[in-house]
């Protein structure tokens, strides 16, 4: 949970906006015309049962695996068929590749990677070994997926930091994964996505005259040095706005953590937008570079303190690229290797990827079509081949307004009184993909109103239909949305209007 997935100033330049009239078809530029036969569309999208959960009662099955449910139980069919894809395990998928170019800025020895951790972990590993709050927001049902009270996909790359910790094998490590979120539906979001956890730690013990801040320090001057600008205006710890941990952490030693952490992570920033930039200009000769810029910004994550959030000033924008922190003393105690200390970070791999190979909508990364697949063949092998991902065509989008009542027995449709099951907005964005796919590109609530006799609340959303490998008719998108509709009303117990 170190940061959102893709910052709406990233979102700006990889977003269409949303098609301006409800309820219809609204053509687009092709790129390329290849239009896929209606049978062939069949084939790839969602039925109409999809919505429904292969499980029976009491367990599901989930990667081979059987895990007992219930009350909690909330994970779709749709996300269970994924959970084995690992993309960034599939050589030359662009996921594949982003992990590659960060894991060469973390060389063995000193780090271990580990790339194929179960996702089904406990809740104590996702939460309660991080310390996060139990009314933290991230616990609840809408937006976690559940397999029993106790047992959920993990949220995070973090939820294995503990484990790693206690089996204390390596100095550094670094944790590639998916990860799973309920969220919104638009083409910067995706309720499974891969993110990167990595750590360097230094232990007490081993340090002669346990000067841990010097130990740190001569680590610090053996790493590469860079050219970029970097603004860091505020100093490696703040009493009140960025603590240090004053009961473990002397200053020195704070300070020698922060220094050493910085200077890693935007050595790998140099990498990944040199990278970046190499395949820009490939793809047009005359692109015009600007000098690297990154800024640190001070932040807060449960099991880091301080903490910091990671921004790259690139294409005319502020882009926030990855959470860090020194780690949260507790983590290391409770993992039994209390006198280890040091740093982590967690980062986005599709945010990363998207910005190397300029694409376009989180849903490609999970397309099986060659016309994408085929452009990234061999670049694992050489990633000096890396170049921008050509779009192969853009369909015509398909967009419906759906409006509901809101159940009055909800606190959210008028009912006033304590402990009534709110509505979700999550809801109606995992209905949506569990009814229609990936053939949605986006959900926007549009308009609300509350009824000022009943106090009763009314929602209207706007699913907007789009393929990525062909044109979609107004019949089929008129299809798929009856049956939204339908399981709306038999899921959520609204009333359409």
């Amino acid at each position: 949970m170190w940061a959102s997935r893709l910052t709406t100033s990233f979102r700006r330049n990889t977003t269409d906006s949303i098609v301006s009239s409800a309820n219809s078809c609204t053509p687009t530029l092709f790129l390329q015309t290849n239009r896929l036969n209606c049978r062939k569309f069949r084939s790839i999208a969602p039925s109409n049962t999809q919505h429904q959960h292969r499980t029976n009662s009491t367990s599901a099955t989930i990667n081979g695996a059987a895990y007992q449910t219930d009350t909690w139980f909330n994970v779709p069919q749709n996300i269970i068929e994924k959970v084995p894809r690992r993309l960034h395990l599939q050589k030359d998928h662009p996921v594949y590749i982003t992990r590659q170019i960060i894991e060469s800025v973390f060389p063995t020895p000193t780090y271990k990677y580990h790339n194929t951790f179960n996702p089904v972990v406990t809740t104590h590993q996702n939460f309660d070994s991080l310390g996060f709050p139990k009314d933290h927001p991230g616990r609840a049902k809408s937006d976690t997926y559940y397999i029993n009270s106790d047992t959920l996909l993990r949220t995070h790359t973090s939820a294995h930091q503990a484990d790693v910790f206690r089996a204390n094998i390596s100095d550094g490590y670094l944790i590639s994964a998916d990860v799973y979120r309920r969220d919104e539906v638009d083409r910067s979001h995706y309720p499974i996505f891969h993110q990167m956890e990595g750590a360097r730690s230094w232990d007490r013990a081993k340090i002669a005259n346990g000067d841990v801040a010097a130990a740190i320090l001569s680590d610090l001057e053996k790493l590469p040095n860079h050219t970029i600008q970097v603004q860091d205006p505020n100093p490696p710890f703040h009493d009140q706005r960025n603590p240090r941990q004053a009961d473990h952490h002397s200053p020195a030693e704070a300070e020698a953590i922060a220094a050493h952490l910085k200077k890693s992570l935007e050595l790998m920033v140099v990498e990944i937008f040199t990278r970046a930039k190499a395949a820009a200009v490939k793809a047009d000769p005359n692109f015009v570079d600007e000098p690297l810029q990154v800024r640190w910004v001070e932040a807060y994550f449960p099991f880091t303190s301080p903490s910091w959030e990671l921004e790259v000033y690139y294409s005319g924008d502020w882009l926030e690229v990855l959470g860090c922190g020194v780690v949260k003393q507790d983590i290391y105690i409770n993992a039994g290797v209390p006198n280890q200390l040091g740093w982590a970070f967690g980062i986005g791999l599709e945010r990363i990827a998207m910005l190397l190979f300029q694409i376009p909508d989180i849903r490609l990364f999970w397309s099986q079509d060659e016309r994408f697949l085929n452009q990234f063949k061999g670049v694992s092998d050489d990633l000096s081949s890396l170049k921008r991902f050509v779009p192969f065509s853009k369909y015509p989008s398909c967009a419906k307004d759906v409006s509901f009542w809101l159940r009055s027995s909800s606190a959210a449709g008028g009912n006033t009184k304590a402990n009534v099951h709110d509505f979700h907005e999550n809801d109606v964005m995992e209905i949506v993909r569990s009814v229609a796919g990936d053939v949605v590109e986006d959900v926007k609530l549009v308009d609300e109103f509350t009824h000022p006799k009943t106090g009763r609340k009314s929602m209207c959303y706007r699913i907007n239909y789009r393929s990525l490998e062909r044109t979609l008719t107004n019949s089929e998108a008129n299809d798929l949305h009856d049956e939204v509709n339908k399981v709306l009303v038999e899921k959520l117990g609204v009333e359409i209007r």
